[in-house]
């Protein structure tokens, strides 16, 4: 049986073609297939909003190196968010979600689906008696969970929370995107669903828009499923083998975004203007035990605030060089953004309000030394 990661990530829904031999899953530019008379489908296929095989390698991929039963790949993962809060959730529904959530999920739950009638309440995770005490009997159906959280970089308990979930009759929902399959595995830890950004380290190479949902229950996945077919926002399958071709090296990125991230977590700590590093792998992070206890590293993504203030930190990420200034992250070419007036700007005057001196990194892969004189520069000395 196999069950190495890094192998799975290869092999897992992609077995050679029966046809030509390929070793790469071909990809499937098709919407519709032939029926061998009516009702007769070929392998189930018949109209590929419901069904690709470019689309499904992919997903029988995803829910291996989740450990999952069943694996739905979208065209975004705000599109994947948003079949799974309309799967599980109804009108007047609520839903606690992180005081420091992704602004393109908050924008979700406060823009879209307050309208809908869902409520939701946003809590500090770490705080598991807040927690508890946000749970509304009978109308919580979800806990919703990022860990490491964009872009503060705090850290959720998933076991606990998963524990809290399931005593209110309640679904724990971990977005595993900042951390990756490689580096956290929230369905073992007891979570009920599992959400990417498939954009971000699972493509890793910033050419490709995805999601994904990964079910730990068959019954919920069929769902799922369900859904994603009603609803329609699937991966096409040339995105979905631009994902699956991303996975191969997942485990490798994966080491080397975490290397690189400590050398230069290492640079800012000793920087004069420097006020502050959030990442989990310190261990002066409130989050530090629980995230080594769930994380095999720590991962690529360092954010830090500066003295100077807003226009500090702008006038720092406008200096960078080699770190592109831009939205996103994950992929093999360092980004770096200031979120309050980028990737949060939707969650300016509400809770999740980052703060303005606030700059985020996402740490590529690209020779360590050279990263170091790019964020050297980019600081003023």
């Amino acid at each position: 049986m196999i069950e190495g990661f890094e192998t799975l990530a290869i092999h897992a829904g992609q077995e050679p073609d029966p046809h030509t031999g390929a070793v790469v899953p071909p990809i499937y530019a098709v919407s519709t297939y032939k029926q061998d008379g009516v009702g007769g489908l070929r392998s189930g296929y018949e109209y590929s909003r419901s069904a690709n095989p470019t689309r499904d390698a992919l997903q029988e991929c995803l829910a291996a190196i989740e450990s999952g039963t069943r694996a739905m790949a979208f065209a975004s993962g705000l599109a994947a968010e948003d079949a799974l809060l309309r799967t599980i959730c109804r009108p007047g529904d609520h839903v606690i979600i992180p005081d420091d959530a992704y602004g393109g999920t908050y924008r979700l739950f406060a823009k879209v689906l307050e309208r809908w009638g869902l409520h939701f309440d946003p809590v500090p995770l770490g705080d598991l008696d807040a927690v508890r005490a946000a749970v509304r009997p009978a109308s919580t159906k979800a806990i919703w969970v990022e860990t490491p959280t964009n872009p503060l970089l705090n850290i959720a308990d998933i076991e606990a929370l998963a524990s809290i979930a399931h005593q209110a009759d309640a679904r724990l929902v971990v977005d595993n995107t900042f951390a990756s399959p490689y580096l956290q595995q929230p369905l073992a830890l007891g979570a009920d669903v599992v959400i990417h950004s498939t954009t971000k380290y699972v493509g890793g190479h910033s050419d490709v828009i995805g999601g994904a949902l990964i079910a730990r229950d068959r019954d919920l996945g069929d769902e799922l499923a369900y859904h994603q077919n009603a609803m329609g926002a699937v991966a096409g399958p040339f995105d979905a083998w631009l994902t699956l071709r991303g996975i191969k090296t997942l485990a490798l990125r994966m080491e080397r975004h975490c290397d690189n991230a400590e050398r230069v977590v290492d640079l800012l700590l000793s920087h004069p203007k420097v006020t502050q590093v959030l990442y989990p792998g310190l261990a002066s992070h409130p989050g530090h035990e629980v995230a080594a206890k769930q994380m095999r590293r720590f991962g690529g993504m360092v954010s830090f605030r500066v003295a100077g203030g807003e226009e500090a930190a702008v006038e720092i990420c406008n200096r960078a060089k080699l770190f592109t200034l831009g939205e996103s992250l994950g992929g093999v070419e360092s980004l770096i953004e200031h979120p309050g007036r980028m990737t949060h700007a939707s969650a300016a005057g509400s809770p999740l309000e980052v703060p303005s001196d606030l700059v985020r990194l996402s740490i590529g892969i690209e020779t360590a030394g050279d990263l170091l004189a790019d964020l050297t520069y980019a600081l003023g000395d």
